[in-house]
């Protein structure tokens, strides 16, 4: 498995936008709910999602790709891990399965293959 993207909530996205771009993330996919940014080094992502409020559940979800995301499940399955939901295709191109960390953090096992950077929606970010 490689640690590829942690997704956390925003309150507002605008706000949360220009803090990670000043950090000098940049920013690949922009909606009105939801913005991903690419790490300057090695490609990895980061985003947030718009919410009302941050929840007890704080909203945060770990992701890590795996190759054979079914074959990983099965084994993890094997090994007694429990999933919340099995792997299914989404409809943003990805394949993903679910899961909770002791603490309750929620994971996302998953498939994404060029899509992780490049989906057809895939924005070319206008210079400020």
């Amino acid at each position: 498995m490689q640690l590829n993207q942690v997704t956390v909530p925003a309150l507002n996205l605008q706000v949360s936008t220009n803090f990670y771009r000043a950090l000098g993330l940049r920013l690949i996919v922009s909606s009105p709910h939801y913005a991903r940014f690419e790490c300057p080094e090695g490609g990895s992502t980061f985003s947030v999602h718009l919410v009302a409020d941050v929840p007890s559940d704080s909203g945060i979800v770990v992701y890590f790709e795996c190759d054979d995301l079914d074959a990983k499940v099965r084994h993890l399955k094997s090994e007694g891990f429990e999933f919340s939901q099995d792997p299914r295709d989404e409809r943003w191109l990805w394949r993903e399965a679910r899961l909770r960390d002791p603490a309750g953090n929620q994971l996302c096992l998953y498939w994404a293959g060029e899509n992780r950077r490049f989906p057809p929606w895939r924005i070319t970010e206008q210079p400020s």
